[in-house]
């Protein structure tokens, strides 16, 4: 099993914390969809021994400013802890409670009546959760998922409460089988009747899409999805992302020092409003083919790159200056680089299906001077400044995306890399 890294994050400030604490909270970073300020928040579960008194809990909080919080579930102790502290909270109605609330629309009355009701305007709620990954991991209410959150919004209608609080329902990656290259992504055929209810209630609602992922490539696959379904004017929620600090013996990427790259950069990825291309020396970090990545893949990322990426890919081209070493991974890197340096400052990424990997060190050899390189001429070209990438093309705005990183407390596999520096 895989465990938790036993540091949190705090705008940008790493810091150590009971151990308690983070075992009960997963760090949260949000772009906030309908303004251009950056948030950092946390997830809450109380499903655990030895828990801080919510008293506690959100005293820490405050001392952090942080202003945001998830509860994976309707903790009463926990809902009245937040009373008049102004930190926007998110409830989650659990997977075991679906059935019944989407069966009989009285069951949702009641919820709503007891676990939001109750509690505002004092403590404020501004989100449901319902469920979390039911498509993937609750298959059997998967049916009956659209009526439920049909049914609570009616019952924050007839309580006047639908204006203040959204509904949506966390999603897995899992229903975008081949999100690479995300342009072509799109959701399961088998999920597509029930993805297509779901994001009918989401836009006739005003409410996002909440996706468990690791980030922008994924986020992009997302919105692509939708777009094939239709529909292009739903922000998306990330609502679980992160990196675990140890795991079984198969699992050599999951290190203390992995974790805290990945969350640090992560923060500094949203609060900066783009990926950067310096270390913090004012060193330019170049993006490369990973030695170990899969030649397939690195056919798929490199093809992206050079076409819909729009990168300059004419240096790689037989007897051209970057043709030699005529190799995949040498291709593959001169086009994820070219693409890097061109699109890190509008959110372009290092990522490419967990395939690229940022580097100090300049690729360039010989007479090959990589995009970015002192010894670069413009080799790498002139990159039109319309060719952006689908987190501003597709949801209409930069701004249109929340972005909510959740530090999980396992991780039995890793999809990616993530090192936005």
């Amino acid at each position: 099993m895989t465990q938790v890294l036993n540091l949190s994050v705090f705008k940008g400030v790493m810091m150590l914390l009971p151990r308690w604490f983070l075992e009960a909270i997963l760090l949260l970073i949000s772009a906030l969809a309908f303004t251009n300020a950056a948030f950092i928040g946390v997830n809450i579960g109380t499903d655990l021994t030895n828990m801080p008194s919510p008293s506690d809990i959100v005293s820490l909080l405050k001392s952090h400013q942080i202003t945001h919080v998830r509860l994976y579930d309707a903790n009463s102790h926990m809902l009245k802890a937040f009373a008049n502290t102004t930190i926007q909270v998110t409830v989650g109605v659990t997977n075991q409670e679906i059935l019944k609330i989407g069966r009989f629309p009285s069951s949702a009355a009641s919820w709503i009546n007891k676990n939001v009701a109750a509690y505002v305007p004092s403590t404020n709620i501004t989100a449901i959760a319902v469920g979390s990954e039911v498509l993937t991991q609750s298959p059997h209410v998967a049916p009956i998922l659209a009526s439920a959150l049909n049914n609570i919004h009616k019952a924050l209608v007839a309580m006047n409460l639908n204006f203040q609080v959204k509904v949506s329902t966390p999603m897995s990656m899992d229903v975008m089988p081949k999100p690479f290259p995300p342009s072509t992504s799109t959701f399961s055929p088998s999920w597509n009747t029930t993805v297509h209810q779901i994001l009918q209630f989401l836009d006739n609602t005003g409410s996002f899409f909440m996706l468990n992922a690791m980030f922008d490539a994924m986020v992009d696959a997302a919105y692509y999805s939708m777009v094939a379904l239709n529909f292009s004017k739903i922000p998306v929620v990330v609502t679980e992302t992160g990196w675990p600090s140890s795991g079984g013996s198969d699992e050599t990427a999951a290190t203390v020092s992995n974790a805290e790259t990945f969350n640090s950069n992560l923060i500094k990825r949203v609060g900066g409003g783009g990926g950067g291309s310096e270390a913090l020396n004012g060193t330019t970090l170049f993006c490369v083919a990973k030695t170990d990545a899969d030649d397939d893949k690195l056919e798929d990322g490199l093809n992206w790159a050079c076409g819909q990426g729009r990168a300059n890919c004419g240096p790689i081209q037989p007897g051209q200056a970057c043709y030699l070493p005529n190799d995949i991974k040498s291709h593959a890197s001169f086009a994820y680089n070219d693409y890097y340096q061109k699109m890190k400052g509008v959110g372009g990424t290092c990522d490419f299906d967990g395939t690229a990997i940022t580097t100090p060190r300049d690729p360039s050899y010989r007479t090959c001077a990589y995009t970015g390189s002192l010894n670069a001429n413009g080799t790498g070209g002139n990159f039109p400044p319309t060719a952006l990438g689908p987190a501003s093309q597709v949801g209409g705005n930069a701004n249109a995306l929340i972005i909510s990183i959740y530090h999980l407390p396992f991780l039995a596999t890793l999809a990616l890399t993530l090192l936005l520096l």
